[in-house]
């Protein structure tokens, strides 16, 4: 499904034969074998030591491993940095960009998809107004790192990328499973002091106030933002 989901984003990195790209996110290694079956040569990273195993067992020639990309060094620079549905969980965005950074090569390239701006957020504001409504306070529940495309290039500007392209488009995407789904698996941060009781009841309160926007035709839909991004490596400073 990954795989499915990030042929846009694979299609603007466009990887060469022989090139050595990093995969920040690797997650089932679907996407890092799509690199290899270009002919260049992947890393996959993911912070999952799990994922990084599934990987390793659905790809056994393929290079996976168990790292942090905040803190990820390499000694031979890469042609490529890629990543797919991952950078919007990780807050320390300056970190991320400073190490992709100085994973590559001069004139190496970035390319990335991850979430941005106003995503899900009709799903968040009402969970918001649901919390606040039975006294529970909003700040620091919200677990995702979601800038603007300006603010996310402007961001690469400062850490010694010269920004080729940056998009924020939108669209709703179906939720297979309902909204009471995806807040349940989202509950560890939203609802983590709430009795499952009242969680439940909220479940409901926020179904029904979404859903003359994310009800369509039978089925649930989801409000997401997406932030397409590729920028070039300059002379750091």
């Amino acid at each position: 499904m990954k795989g499915q989901l990030g042929s846009g984003v694979l299609s603007l990195l466009q990887p060469a034969p022989g090139e050595h790209i990093l995969d920040i996110g690797c997650g089932n290694g679907d996407l890092t074998a799509q690199i290899a079956a270009a002919g260049a040569i992947p890393t996959g990273i993911d912070l999952s030591a799990e994922a990084v195993k599934r990987a390793a067992s659905a790809y056994p020639e393929l290079n996976f491993q168990a790292a942090d990309i905040r803190c990820y060094r390499t000694e031979t620079p890469f042609d490529a940095v890629f990543s797919h549905a991952v950078l919007h969980w990780i807050p320390d965005a300056p970190g991320v960009v400073s190490s992709i950074r100085s994973a590559l090569r001069e004139g190496g390239r970035f390319v990335a998809e991850f979430a941005g701006s106003g995503n899900v957020s009709t799903l968040t504001d009402a969970i918001k107004e649901t919390l606040e409504s039975e006294g529970y306070a909003w700040e620091g529940r919200n677990p995702w790192y979601l800038p603007t495309a300006e603010e996310y290039a402007a961001l690469l500007e400062r850490r010694s990328f010269r920004v080729i392209s940056a998009q924020h488009f939108s669209q709703l995407a179906p939720l297979k499973a309902g909204v009471r789904k995806w807040l349940d698996s989202f509950s560890g941060y939203f609802f983590p002091d709430v009795p499952e009781d009242l969680r439940l009841a909220m479940y409901t309160a926020i179904e029904e106030k979404v859903k003359p926007r994310l009800y369509r035709d039978g089925q649930w839909m989801a409000d997401t933002c997406r932030i397409r991004v590729a920028a070039a490596a300059v002379a750091i400073k």
